[in-house]
């Protein structure tokens, strides 16, 4: 796998910065075929495999220690239940009340840490780019986050859900011709587009902000002449700086996301509708 600072070029001794086609890294498996697999692909299944492991371990453990009576969870066991414990009740039972955030917390549980798991990817060594930074991951998330609120509107409210959103209550019917259009971009466009939108382009400014801080500290150490080499003291301070300020949008990514799918979720189950 290729490292954030073999990312870099330099031709004539210029430095030449990142660009937008580190993107499309070459095929490494499959090529040819529909499954062609390339490093960001793999950077997924990974991820993905992960995700499923880890999430066994903290269910095994978790019956284990129910079955023995041992309440004193190990530090595994502990770190799941924290994680956990946020997800339903800083932001499931928050905005959903315990009822319906119980019977949503499976998915906004999996969008939570799949979000995280993808985003996280970009600041570990040998991968260097985080899953959710071409535009696939948020397109599916945003799509899953698009259909719920649908049903959660639709199961309690039936077709009036519908015609609620377009046609809110209290607007002076003549007005209709200029809400209804805008109710309909925003509720029913724009918001899986927005959803997709702020977690890829969040992911593809980290990603080249972090390679150009690396790549150019490669430049300075080993080919600029002179006191230029000094730069690589300071681009490699903002690279290190840059990559905690990096794992911590991971993690806010992550949070907003589900947030905003919770709230969604909940706009579509209010008695208004």
């Amino acid at each position: 796998m290729l490292s954030a600072l073999s990312l870099f070029r330099a031709e004539d001794g210029e430095f030449s910065p990142p660009s937008i086609f580190e993107f499309y890294p070459e095929i490494v498996a499959f090529a040819g075929t529909p499954f062609a697999i390339n490093r960001i692909m793999m950077i997924r299944l990974i991820v993905m495999v992960l995700l499923i492991v880890i999430f066994w371990l903290w269910t095994a453990k978790f019956n284990k220690a129910v079955k023995t009576g041992n309440v004193v969870p190990g530090r595994f066991q502990l770190l799941g239940e924290l994680a956990l414990n946020f997800v339903r009740k800083s932001i499931a039972h928050d905005q959903l009340g315990e009822k319906d955030g119980d019977r949503f917390l499976p998915l906004l549980t999996t969008i939570f840490f799949m979000v995280f798991g993808m985003n996280i990817t970009g600041v570990i060594p040998f991968a260097n780019i985080a899953g959710t930074s071409v535009i696939g991951i948020p397109l599916v998330l945003a799509g899953v986050a698009y259909v719920t609120f649908i049903y959660a509107g639709t199961k309690k409210h039936g077709i009036r859900f519908f015609k609620n959103s377009l046609f809110p209550s209290g607007v002076p019917k003549p007005f209709y011709i200029l809400v209804t259009p805008i109710e309909l971009l925003s509720t029913f466009i724009l918001r899986p587009v927005t959803l997709a939108l702020r977690l890829l382009m969040n992911m593809i400014a980290g990603h080249l902000l972090l390679v150009l801080c690396f790549s150019a500290t490669q430049f300075f150490f080993f080919q600029a002449d002179g006191l230029l080499s000094l730069f690589g003291v300071g681009t490699l301070l903002f690279g290190f700086a840059f990559t905690l300020f990096e794992i911590l949008v991971s993690v806010l990514q992550a949070y907003v996301f589900t947030l905003l799918t919770t709230v969604y979720i909940q706009l579509a189950l209010a008695d208004e509708h």
